[in-house]
């Protein structure tokens, strides 16, 4: 398993770089990737939570792990609200209104062009998956007044996570990592 970044780590608010070259390692990543987000459990994972700076995210929306290389948004229509969560911030969900329709462009593991056009569920993981490799977090996508009270709620978790813990207590209670 790999550890997934969690809100306030910085390698969250970069945007990555371009996958120049798909090989083994690659692979390997991509597997570990798909393991780790089954086991959060979420529908998506983008390289950049695992502190990894590659254009590069994997998904399930029901039919399997999937992994898109140097993906982009070629289209977006429509609009709809959801409830959406992050594995990065986790145990907290907004409803976020984004396009409805989108037409995702990239490469798959063998390095071959993929064109994917869906709609609902499966074009809001590609929408959030494609924010976290542009270096934006869900809070971002939120009003002032929502943004606020997360924000508050996150910087009592860190406070939590950060006080002393001579028991173990606060870390069996998943106050800390």
């Amino acid at each position: 398993m790999l550890d997934i970044r969690l809100y306030g780590d910085p390698v969250l608010r970069e945007v990555t770089k371009e996958v120049t070259e798909i090989d083994g390692a690659l692979v390997q990543l991509v597997d570990k990737m798909v393991a780790t987000m089954y086991a959060a459990p979420g529908s998506g994972l983008a390289a950049n939570q695992v502190g990894v700076s590659k254009r590069l995210f994997v998904y399930d929306a029901g039919d399997g792990p999937v992994a898109i290389v140097n993906p982009r948004i070629a289209e977006s229509d429509g609009e709809w609200t959801y409830e959406e969560g992050c594995l990065s911030v986790p145990g907290l969900s907004w409803e976020i209104t984004r396009p409805n329709a989108v037409h995702l462009v990239g490469l798959d593991l063998n390095g071959k062009e993929i064109s994917i056009e869906t709609d609902e569920f499966e074009g809001r993981v590609f929408q959030h998956e494609m924010d976290h490799l542009d270096g934006i977090l869900l809070i971002e996508r939120l009003d002032d007044d929502q943004r606020k009270k997360a924000r508050k709620i996150l910087a009592k978790r860190a406070d939590a996570a950060t006080a002393p813990d001579p028991d173990g207590l606060r870390r069996l209670l998943g106050f800390s990592r």
